[in-house]
């Protein structure tokens, strides 16, 4: 019983150490070279679908750091259809609106299907990696990285609309990915623009992205599953929680089940 013990023991000191191991330089490129594959044939790899995307919109003071006070609840109709989105505004609050999800004023995320993890693994963007440190998330081993896209090659634009005029500018940013290490699939992304131009009126603009499997078709897809995006400007911040839910098969009678807003 004392030598089970003893090799139990062990092996989770063995375990403990691998875990806490920094990677060499040439397994760190490998893992970034198996994600950025993944990255570039993930739009590709989707089938067309059709989801419902639930944005819930926030605005909060300088002056009162910290508290968010709800501006209202938007429910979209997502359409992925031949490697492209479209957004269809369906209710505000819960009530239906004939406002266009195109007119719409304050903050709106994009780029969480491919196109932002796209630009950070596009060898053109000359993004610099560093390795951080190994982390569990949702029982799988994952290596936490951090990245730089600096200067002309960032294909990150930021823009703001207000009183129906939109501002917008190529920014560079920097942020953190979280890879499985088994597979390379990225399972958690961040990004945080540099540098904003003063015409933005922003003092921050943040994006996270959280990815799950989810099933379209009787086939597992790593999808989007919540994000949350931030901006902080001189006076007001905007900060946007987004659900993404019930993705399902594109036909051309698909339906959307949109269920209760909250």
């Amino acid at each position: 019983m004392r030598c089970v013990l003893v090799t139990a023991i062990a092996m989770l000191m063995w375990c403990s150490s691998g875990w806490a191991q920094r990677p060499s330089d040439a397994e760190a490129s490998a893992l970034i070279a198996r994600s950025r594959q993944k990255a570039h044939d993930y739009a590709a790899s989707l089938p067309d679908f059709v989801a419902t995307e639930i944005i819930h919109r926030y605005t909060g003071s300088e002056a009162v750091k910290g508290f968010w006070s709800p501006t209202d609840t938007l429910t979209i109709q997502l359409r992925y259809f031949q490697h492209k989105e479209d957004h269809k505004l369906t209710l505000i609050d819960g009530k239906p609106t004939r406002q266009t999800f195109e007119t719409l004023e304050g903050t709106i995320g994009s780029g969480e299907f491919g196109t932002t993890l796209g630009a950070v693994f596009d060898a053109a963007s000359q993004t610099s990696f560093h390795w951080q440190s190994w982390k569990n998330l949702r029982k799988r081993r994952v290596a936490v990285f951090e990245y730089v896209v600096n200067g002309p090659h960032s294909r990150y634009r930021l823009g703001t609309t207000a009183d129906g005029r939109t501002v917008e500018a190529d920014v560079t940013f920097h942020g953190v990915l979280e890879i499985d290490a088994e597979t390379g699939e990225v399972l958690h992304l961040e990004y945080a623009a540099d540098h904003i131009p003063e015409a933005l009126h922003l003092r921050y603009a943040g994006t996270t992205v959280d990815y799950d499997f989810a099933d379209i078709g009787g086939r597992e897809y790593l999808l989007p599953a919540h994000s949350q995006t931030e901006m902080r400007g001189p006076a007001e911040s905007m900060k946007n929680i987004v659900e993404f839910r019930d993705y399902h098969k594109f036909a051309a009678d698909s339906t959307v089940d949109f269920g209760p807003a909250k």
